[in-house]
Formats: structure tokens, C-alpha cells, sequence
């Protein structure tokens, strides 16, 4: 009876593949903007929603794993059962809703893939505006006009949003979680993404922003005295908080060496991608989605003893003309890097535990790369890999200024993640009649004004997140996530004493937050490796350190860098590289990885040059 069940679970496993790669290339191809076969890429998204909340699947699943053995095949066929119980929908209507907010919310995705928003450029050009080249020219322009027209810019996405079917996709959202037994879209959401409830979320978030409320308004207040009431205003706060530093940052990160850095730091750390094809479409373009993200259209696990590599596919937004730009498509390239890092780990038998959607936790997910992009912030990181074209390195004078103008708004930063969440509450909570654009503007900038104490440099309904099902109500994550990166951190420097270029934490994470994908909670995980569960605690120590004692720390971390040993080169990642720019191949490692940096570095620079000349 056993193999009847081991039949059916590899033909399962088999299926799931199938149609989920068939999905997920159709994404990346309109997502990039290399394809607008949008009603190809529904017809697919439909596809693989109807196979994943297929209802006959749970009593089948039930049956066969009651006939299984083997342990290791009843671990995988219990994986399935978990995933088809975060995905059925049993319910005639609900099924009927989930197909008509596909729909919706495709045809929502293909209008604001054309809309076009424009900003200044720093000749005081009108020049096509994207949500990274705004966010960028907020933190890094000297010229107030530039950062004024990027935050219109988001002002007017704002306007767009609320008046051209977003509301109405609320409103559907809603009816789809009612019919599911839920009160509505965000309460369903937290416990299919995080099996918590609203007040349990809340009880984290609430004590979180209780703990670093004295911190916010001190910045707040330092601030105004530094620089003046006007550097609280949405379009000056980042800039008066990292603008300069940004600038004077900026020759020591090229984004031409961006890959470089992002190699040889994940080389020497000891991560591996066992096999996998990443794809890396690294710069803007119009018609490209305008988010960093990370997908895997092929999920990495054992079929039946033998290893299946993973496909990934991540992507940044880098303009590399652009000041600021490097800094950020690094930290993208170690974000959605350690995205792939994870999915290319999992060493489940089923594809089922290998994917960013629930039973897997977003805070889970999100865990794994933030806290490979929170190591590039690290004083020790900084002064081994930030170099300018003459080799030098970052200079301590830089790395102080740095820190004395980020931490003081590390509360400011972590608790705009924390509003996100606050605000969809209250979104998905609202009256239908009340839900008018209107409202909705004027809820925004409330929740803004009592998280942040001041209106925010990135409006909320310009978060793309908001737009799409799989991201909506989910946002919470990436909090929880960076308080499970500060416990991780903190285990780290207890056992070693530092991280830039730890052999050991590349096998550790494989081992014990990456191996398991979604067959362990994410507590679980925590405790598999520091031996502690889950806790605000860490992060809220860490943003409430004064600038003073930031400093300290960073003085203490250069210095015993200074006294290890030199590091070697580490491990080849072990993955084929495939660097495109939408349909252009610009670089691979099918050679050797130093032909692929050396390609990289050189294209960068023409396609630099070649923008200016234009």
C-alpha cells in the first residue's frame, strides 16, 4: 500500500513543478518587461491558484498518508497537507471570489505597468520617474526642487492608486476573506502568513513602538534643532538624515562593482546555492516592476534521493548614473541573494517546503536575507569592500558620519515598517461606505503622523506591496524578520565575535534555518540555532542606542578585524550565473566567475557611459 502512496506523492511533486514553472516564467517575462502576454501570464497565475486550492487534493493526501511508511515519505506527504490547508478553498463562493480577484487585481497590475510618472532630474529635467529613482533622489539630491518632485511623484502614484481600482479590489479582498470565516482580508492574511492573530500581531507591534517611542521623538527633536523645522518635512527628512553621507559613500560602492562584492562577501561567509541557475536582471528600465524581488521557478529538494537544483530568478533597480545607486543595488543584490540562498538550501523531498508562499512565514522568509543585507551596514564590512578607483578604503571619519546620521533614525526607519500594518488594519476595517479615496488619503497620513511623528517620506499607498494579493497585508514581516535578524546576529558575535567574512554562518543558516524550509516554524528555527525563541527585545536595544555608542561598537569591530587573520577566498558559490538586463545577456559564469565579474564591471561602465553621452 506503501508505494501507492509513493506514486501519488511523486506524481504530485512532479505536477506541482510543472505548473508552477509554467507561472513563474510567465512572471519574470512580464514583470521584466520582456513580455506582455499579461493574459497568458492569468490564465497561468489562475492555473497554479486552482491547482494549489484544489479541494479533492486534502482527503486524497489524508488517505495516503495514512498508507505511507516510510517516515520520511509521510514528513512529505504531512508538507503537502500543510500547503493544501493554507490554499483550499472548499467553498463554492470563495473559489468564485479568489478567481474573480485574480482578475482584478491583473488588470489592476497591467494599468499601473502603464502609467507613466515623471520627476526631476538634477538638470531640472522632466525625466521618467520610477519608485527607486524617487526614494533614491529623496536621500541622496542636494537640490530641494528634485526631492520635491519625487515626493509628488509618490503623491500623485497615491492619487492613482486610490482611483483606479484599488479600493474596489479591497472591497473584493474583503468579500473572498468573509467567505473564508474571517472578518476580513487582513485577519485572514496574518493568520495564513504568520498563524497569528491580528491581536497577537499587535501585542509584538504595540510593545515594539512602546519600546522605542522616547528614542523617535528625541531624533525627531534633534533633528529640528540641527537643521530646522523644514528638514522634517517628507521631501528633506532623508535627505537631512543621509544625503550627504549617501553622496560621499557613493565613489566608495559603484555599482559596477556591485557583483564583485556581493560574490566574494557570500564566497567567504561559506554560502552555497548547491547547484542552482540564477537569473539577475539588475538595472531599471521603463516597463519593468519597479520592487526588488526574488522567485523561484523551480523550488530545490530531494526527489526521491536524487537533489533537484533550484531555479531563481532575483532582481534589483539599480541606475547607475545615479548617486546612491550602488549603495542600493548592493544591498538588494545581498537582500534578494539571500532570498535565493535560502530557496536554493531546502533539502525537504517535496517542492512543497521550497516557496515564499504560506505555510511559509513571510518574517521567516524575509529572515534569511535581511540578515545578509544588515552585514553590509557592519563597520568591519565597510572597511574591507567599500574602496574607491584608487583602492582606498572607506575612510573611519566617513563610517562615523554614517552612523551618526542613520542611527538616531534606526527607530524612525524600523517602526515605518511597523506602520504598514497599522494602517491595513484600519483599511481593511472600514465601512464599505466610508472607504472613499478620500478617507483612505486622510487614514495614511494619520497612521504616519502618530507612527512617525511626522508625515512619511515614502506615502503609503506608493508601497507597491499594498497592490498585490501574495504582499498585501503581509508587510509586518519584514519587522518581525529584522527582530529575528538581531537575535541572529547577536548569537553570532556571542560564539564568534564577529560576522564579515565568517566562514562558519553559511553552513549554520543551511543547516538550520534554510535546510528545513517551511517543515519548521520559524520559533522553531530561532531555537534550532541560538537556543532562544522569539523576541522584540534585541531590535529595540539595538535602535535605541545613542549615535555616541553606535560608534563605539563600530571602533571595536574595526579593530578586531584588524587582529584576525587574513581571509582566503572562501568557496565558489557553486551556482551558474546569469547576469541579463531584460533580453541582453550581459554577463554569466559559464567560463569562469572572474570572466563574469570582469564582463559585468566593463558593461556597466559602457552602459554608463553611453547614458551620459544620451
Amino acid at each position: 500500500m506503501s508505494s501507492i502512496a509513493r506514486e501519488y506523492f511523486d506524481q504530485l511533486n512532479r505536477d506541482y513543478l510543472q505548473v508552477h514553472r509554467r507561472k513563474e516564467d510567465l512572471f519574470w517575462a512580464t514583470y521584466m518587461g520582456t513580455s506582455d502576454d499579461q493574459a497568458g501570464f492569468t490564465t497561468a497565475e489562475q492555473a497554479y491558484k486552482a491547482f494549489c486550492a484544489n479541494p479533492e487534493r486534502l482527503p486524497e493526501l489524508r488517505k495516503m498518508h495514512a498508507l505511507a511508511e516510510d517516515e520520511k515519505l509521510k514528513r512529505g506527504l504531512a508538507g503537502w497537507i500543510a500547503f493544501f490547508e493554507c490554499n483550499v478553498i472548499e467553498d463554492p463562493v470563495a473559489a468564485a471570489l479568489m478567481e474573480e480577484l485574480v482578475a482584478a487585481e491583473a488588470d489592476l497590475f497591467a494599468r499601473r505597468k502603464g502609467l507613466k510618472l515623471t520627476l526631476l532630474d538634477e538638470q531640472g529635467q522632466q525625466v521618467a520617474g520610477s519608485l527607486p529613482a524617487a526614494s533614491t533622489s529623496l536621500a541622496a539630491s542636494p537640490n530641494e526642487a528634485v526631492r520635491q518632485s519625487a515626493i509628488t511623484m509618490f503623491h500623485t502614484l497615491e492619487q492613482w492608486v486610490v482611483g483606479n481600482g484599488f479600493l474596489e479590489v479591497v472591497a473584493l479582498r474583503n468579500r473572498f476573506a468573509r467567505a473564508m470565516g474571517y472578518r476580513d482580508y487582513f485577519a485572514y492574511k496574518v493568520r495564513k502568513n504568520e498563524q497569528m492573530s491580528p491581536d497577537q500581531l499587535f501585542a509584538i507591534l504595540d510593545d515594539f513602538i512602546a519600546r522605542t517611542d522616547a528614542r523617535l521623538q528625541q531624533s525627531l527633536v534633534e533633528l529640528k534643532a540641527a537643521k530646522g523645522e523644514a528638514a522634517l518635512l517628507p521631501h528633506n527628512l532623508r535627505y537631512f538624515v543621509s544625503g550627504d553621507v549617501t553622496r560621499q559613500l557613493d565613489p566608495y560602492v559603484p555599482f559596477s562593482r556591485a557583483l564583485r562584492d556581493w560574490v566574494e562577501s557570500f564566497r567567504r561567509l561559506g554560502i552555497q546555492y548547491r547547484g542552482a541557475t540564477l537569473t539577475l536582471d539588475l538595472l531599471t528600465r521603463e516597463g519593468k516592476y519597479e520592487n526588488g524581488f526574488c522567485h523561484g521557478p523551480v523550488p530545490s529538494f530531494f526527489q526521491q534521493g536524487e537533489w533537484i537544483p533550484a531555479v531563481v530568478n532575483f532582481t534589483s533597480l539599480a541606475d547607475p548614473a545615479q548617486v546612491g545607486s550602488g549603495w542600493s543595488g548592493l544591498n538588494t543584490l545581498f537582500h534578494e541573494g539571500g532570498h535565493a540562498a535560502h530557496f536554493a538550501n531546502v533539502t525537504g523531498n517535496a517542492p512543497c517546503f521550497s516557496q515564499e508562499f504560506p505555510p511559509t512565514s513571510m518574517a521567516y522568509a524575509e529572515t534569511q536575507s535581511m540578515f545578509c543585507d544588515s552585514l553590509l551596514d557592519d563597520a568591519d564590512w565597510l572597511k574591507h569592500y567599500a574602496r574607491n578607483a584608487a583602492g582606498e578604503a572607506v575612510p573611519d571619519a566617513l563610517i562615523k558620519e554614517m552612523i551618526e546620521a542613520r542611527q538616531p533614525f534606526r527607530a524612525f526607519n524600523e517602526r515605518q515598517i511597523a506602520l504598514v500594518a497599522y494602517f491595513e488594519r484600519d483599511l481593511y476595517a472600514m465601512d464599505e461606505a466610508e472607504r472613499t479615496p478620500e478617507a483612505v488619503l486622510a487614514l495614511a497620513r494619520k497612521w504616519e503622523r502618530k507612527i512617525l511623528g511626522v508625515e512619511s517620506p515614502r506615502p503609503l499607498l506608493a508601497i507597491p506591496h499594498l497592490l498585490n494579493q501574495e504582499s498585501a497585508c503581509a508587510y509586518h514581516g519584514y519587522l518581525l524578520a529584522l527582530m529575528a535578524v538581531e537575535q541572529t546576529r547577536a548569537y553570532f558575535l556571542k560564539r564568534d565575535g564577529y560576522l564579515t567574512d565568517n566562514p562558519r554562518i553559511g553552513p549554520d543558516l543551511a543547516a538550520h534555518y534554510w535546510g528545513p524550509g517551511n517543515g519548521m516554524t520559524h520559533d522553531e528555527t530561532l531555537r534550532s540555532l541560538t537556543g532562544e525563541g522569539f523576541s522584540a527585545v534585541p531590535l529595540a536595544e539595538a535602535c535605541n542606542l545613542s549615535a555616541a555608542e553606535a560608534w563605539q561598537q563600530a571602533q571595536a569591530c574595526m579593530a578586531a578585524a584588524q587582529q584576525r587573520p587574513a581571509t582566503g577566498e572562501g568557496s565558489p558559490l557553486d551556482a551558474h550565473i546569469r547576469v541579463v538586463h531584460g533580453a541582453e545577456l550581459i554577463a554569466d559564469n559559464s567560463e569562469s566567475e572572474t570572466r563574469m565579474l570582469a564582463d559585468f564591471e566593463a558593461w556597466i561602465l559602457s552602459h554608463s557611459a553611453r547614458a551620459s553621452v544620451a
